[in-house]
């Protein structure tokens, strides 16, 4: 995971939307020059032929656009989505406590309550990478301690429904704890928004070299055109990492908390 996070927050999106702005207002004065300078060599045939290849060019971008945006937002309402499946699936492991014998309820019973703290702290830590690996190995050897403890739980009360309720509900506890971290680091192939940065550039070349029809250079389009695409880079890379930018989800966190407050 360490490796996973250190990966992920190296370029922040800010960072990434601040290039692809710079890069695009350079290519736009590139292709400018370009274009004043075919004009002036071949007359008003200069730009003949090039409507296909700049739609097809605006196209793709728009498409790859489209493609990583609806993702990213499909991804954020996944993590959404389990961070709820994670707090019922805990509560529901906790309430078949009750099964136990009472003698041997108190000592599983803290170990959740540690359990549950360790895997709000994994997240509440982030974007502190060693906070947050420390907190998630933690978290993970509670679950081999209250697996065994819910074991031999069951063996001191043979015959009961209690082994047969409780362990798939500690089951589906620490699955979706596993599917919470590799959710996590589903994201798309860099080479896509490698892609995604050439399209952007190419297209702001493509935007200047049209430009070279007026003689004055028209600044509020510049960086209009370049803020818009930067920043909807933004949000898509801010989608993607919903613990590191501006895009959040802490906000559902809560469920689990509510859960750790009901563990009295």
């Amino acid at each position: 995971m360490q490796r996973m996070l250190i990966a992920t927050a190296a370029v922040p999106a800010w960072l990434f939307a601040i290039i692809l702005f710079a890069g695009m207002l350079l290519m736009l004065e590139l292709g400018r020059r370009i274009g004043v300078r075919q004009r002036a060599r071949m007359g008003d045939t200069h730009g003949s032929g090039l409507a296909a290849v700049e739609g097809s060019i605006f196209g793709l971008l728009g498409l790859i656009v489209a493609f990583t945006f609806s993702g990213a937002a499909a991804r954020l309402d996944q993590r959404r989505a389990q961070i709820v499946e994670e707090a019922n699936d805990v509560g529901t492991a906790y309430l078949r406590v009750d099964l136990l014998p009472p003698d041997l309820q108190p000592a599983i019973r803290q170990k959740f309550r540690e359990y549950v703290d360790a895997r709000l702290e994994v997240y509440r830590a982030l974007p502190n990478v060693q906070a947050a690996t420390t907190h998630l190995a933690r978290a993970n050897a509670m679950q081999g301690e209250i697996w065994q403890l819910a074991l031999a739980a069951g063996q001191a009360a043979p015959g009961t429904a209690a082994p047969i309720l409780l362990l798939p509900s500690l089951n589906a506890m620490f699955d979706i704890s596993n599917s919470r971290y590799w959710s996590m680091r589903t994201h798309p192939p860099l080479v896509i928004f490698a892609l995604l940065f050439a399209l952007s550039l190419a297209c702001a070349l493509f935007a200047g070299y049209g430009m070279s029809a007026t003689s004055e250079r028209n600044w509020l389009h510049r960086f209009g055109f370049s803020f818009v695409l930067a920043a909807t880079v933004f949000v898509i890379i801010d989608l993607e990492h919903p613990r590191f930018g501006l895009i959040r989800i802490d906000a559902f966190d809560r469920a689990l908390v509510d859960v750790r407050e009901t563990m009295k």
